[in-house]
């Protein structure tokens, strides 16, 4: 080793802190109508940089509430954005397979093996206004307190089995089928859309975790149509710093 150079990686060393690891775990209860349609496990890895939470990877078990069988799965991977994550869901009772990735910085790819058997691909050009999947949940914690200053902000929203994204916008929101600490919805800013969109309203605690989805879900009620649902979620284990700020 050349003089001076064990003093060079100390001080290099020293200057990059660590990045501490960090997880995040919480359980969701989807029913309709006052049935148990399914149970969802998730497990979030991520860091915890500057004091707030970042998901790096995110693992989801769909399960039979009187089994406890997994019948689905999606895995979500954070590379380059929270709210743009890789997404990698199986649905095999239904022989559903929908995967997205990004060959390029403002580009992605998806993949779609459908219920009615065939595989659709799609490339779809997007810019940073794109939300993908549960990219939504750290959409709306990067916009905590412009919509609990009762500020709207518009985004676009992918819709994978259409190989398209449209506009959306999240605001504050009021329901009498969800209680929580914060509510916010989001929905299409198209008229034509809204005839055939319904809102997906969100609840939140005050520091940020998610509590209840009431909506559209990406599961299947049969071959042709997804359930609409009531989830609420608890929380198991909560990462070493904030959510939200």
């Amino acid at each position: 080793m050349k003089p001076g150079t064990s003093a060079l990686l100390a001080l290099l060393t020293a200057a990059a802190p660590p990045v501490a690891g960090a997880v995040f775990e919480f359980s969701g209860t989807a029913r309709h109508e006052g049935k148990v349609l399914y149970e969802e496990d998730h497990r979030v890895e991520g860091t915890c940089s500057e004091g707030v939470f970042a998901p790096v990877d995110h693992q989801v078990s769909y399960r039979n509430p009187e089994s406890g069988d997994e019948f689905a799965s999606k895995s979500l991977y954070y590379n380059s954005s929270a709210f743009r994550p890789q997404v990698e869901f199986r649905q095999p009772r239904f022989g559903e397979a929908l995967i997205i990735t990004y060959a390029q910085d403002q580009t992605l790819d998806i993949v779609w093996r459908a219920p009615a058997g065939g595989t659709r691909e799609f490339t779809v050009p997007f810019d940073q206004r794109l939300v993908v999947d549960s990219g939504f949940d750290y959409f709306v914690r990067a916009n905590w307190e412009q919509v609990q200053q009762g500020e709207s902000v518009e985004f676009r929203f992918l819709a994978p089995t259409r190989g398209e994204h449209y506009g959306f916008v999240l605001e504050p929101a009021t329901s009498v089928k969800v209680n929580a600490e914060v509510t916010v919805q989001i929905r299409p800013t198209s008229l034509v859309l809204r005839f055939l969109v319904d809102p997906i309203v969100l609840g939140y605690s005050s520091d940020g975790a998610l509590t209840d989805y009431l909506g559209l879900t990406n599961i299947r009620q049969d071959a042709e149509s997804n359930h609409i649902a009531h989830i609420r979620y608890q929380v198991s284990r909560l990462p070493d710093c904030e959510l939200t700020r």
